[in-house]
């Protein structure tokens, strides 16, 4: 049997949207935001020879290049302003997750509630800037280092380090402002917005490759076919779920006594969401990017790192899964599904697992089966990843086919249309709350005036 709730949420009509003032106001922001964020992937670098440029990326697009520009929504390719893209802030919001479960003062930091937030988020933007100027550094010595720029030198170092950590924080405070003042994570739908922006020069460039003969109709199908599957498959794993049954007893409330209930609490087969292939793809892509430019003056350990972490290297491959699985855990239980919180909120609603002591053995039945979920949840995230990775390397096509952003479309396009769809939620129970004030002010009407 339904819930109120559940039943309310499957009659919502998207038409509502149009009365839900607030939520179209969020909605437009969030649109107006993204649309900056786009114009600034087309603003150049100055300094930078556009034709040779042009050439270089050519020839790289179908390399570990294809997939930086497919991060930073084509802005690597054209050399934006906005180059690095988001990428450091994820690498530093991942040192400083590790570091927040190793140090103890910064673990002090994260439960003192906002004001220790507020703290560790000063601190991950600290080294977002430390990390964004080695990169734009590396960046700009690697750009000389291929000649394609119109005048080396320091000043044009200087330039381009500016300019490239500058573009990185304003990123990084669009991000934020889509998050508090939006719909959606931020962060998610920058990338998520760069990677379909892209998609129909990617479509065509694709669709070339048949036209030249560089593939043949059977593997143009074939590829089309595996990215339909994925998408069915990403869509069904992320909705799937495992229902917790949860008891609540009989409490007396004043003079009156509730009936007990049960419900359930869902745990998603993936709770970490896209989180982790973004996690891993940003450490890979994090010795790479640098190198990428130097062509041939790359030392010999860049030239190593190209070799064996290339797209589709056995090496890239395994450590990839790697990471994908290790943050898959360490995402889920230190910051989207924290047993001990879920236990104890379960504790002070007087609800408990049927055979299950409230407190401490409920926190360890929670991890229990948290765990033996995540095996599942680790590996199908792997799976989506690395086998399109494969395919997608052995054939040389386009990065924006590969499983990784596959993942992240489906994923965000799912987390933002939930989040729509809570606010619609929420204005229709105000609508209703709205309503029974109204009525019961109209059943309030006042007696004949005594003599």
């Amino acid at each position: 049997m339904a819930s109120a709730a559940e039943q309310m949420a499957a009659n919502i009509s998207w038409g509502a949207l149009s009365k839900a003032t607030e939520l179209r106001q969020r909605i437009f922001f969030t649109i107006g935001l993204l649309i900056v964020y786009r114009i600034g992937t087309y603003i150049p670098v100055p300094g930078i020879d556009a034709e040779a440029l042009r050439n270089f990326m050519d020839q790289a697009q179908s390399g570990i290049a294809g997939v930086l520009g497919m991060f930073t929504g084509g802005a690597l390719s054209r050399m934006g302003i906005l180059a690095l893209g988001i990428m450091p802030y994820i690498s530093a919001s991942i040192i400083v997750q590790l570091l927040t479960a190793m140090v103890p003062q910064l673990e002090q930091l994260k439960k003192e509630g906002e004001q220790g937030r507020k703290k560790i988020n000063q601190y991950t933007r600290y080294g977002t800037v430390i990390l964004a100027t080695f990169q734009a550094y590396g960046l700009a010595v690697s750009l000389e280092a291929g000649e394609l720029v119109t005048d080396p030198g320091w000043f044009f170092r200087a330039s381009c380090v500016i300019t490239l950590v500058g573009g990185t924080m304003f990123l990084m405070w669009l991000g934020e402002q889509i998050t508090a003042r939006g719909i959606g994570n931020g962060i998610s739908l920058i990338i998520f917005v760069g990677i379909v922006a892209e998609i129909p020069a990617a479509l065509a460039q694709f669709f070339s490759q048949g036209r030249s003969g560089a593939l043949t109709p059977a593997v143009i199908v074939g590829v089309i076919i595996m990215i339909f599957a994925t998408l069915v498959f990403v869509v069904f794993m992320e909705r799937a779920l495992r229902k917790i049954n949860i008891q609540y007893p009989r409490r007396q409330v004043g003079m009156k006594m509730y009936d007990g209930g049960s419900s359930h609490l869902p745990v998603k087969v993936n709770p970490a969401g896209v989180i982790p292939a973004i996690f891993a793809s940003s450490l890979l892509l994090l010795p790479t990017t640098v190198s990428t430019f130097s062509g041939q003056d790359a030392g010999p350990i860049m030239a190593t790192l190209l070799a064996y972490f290339g797209p589709g290297q056995p090496l890239y491959l395994l450590f990839f899964a790697t990471m994908i699985i290790f943050f898959t855990y360490f995402y889920t239980f230190n910051v989207s599904f924290k047993t001990d919180d879920v236990a104890d909120n379960l504790k002070n609603q007087n609800g408990f697992v049927p055979g299950i002591r409230p407190g401490k053995k409920t926190a360890e039945y929670l991890d229990y089966v948290v765990s033996r979920l995540l095996v599942l949840g680790s590996g199908y995230l792997a799976l989506v990843c690395l086998l399109p990775e494969m395919v997608r390397s052995q054939l040389s096509i386009t990065a924006y086919f590969g499983g990784t952003s596959i993942l992240i479309i489906v994923s965000v396009g799912m987390d933002t249309i939930q989040q729509v769809q809570s606010h619609l939620l929420a204005h229709q129970y105000e609508g209703l709350l709205e309503k029974s004030q109204l009525r019961g002010r109209k059943r309030k009407k006042k007696g004949p005036a005594r003599k």
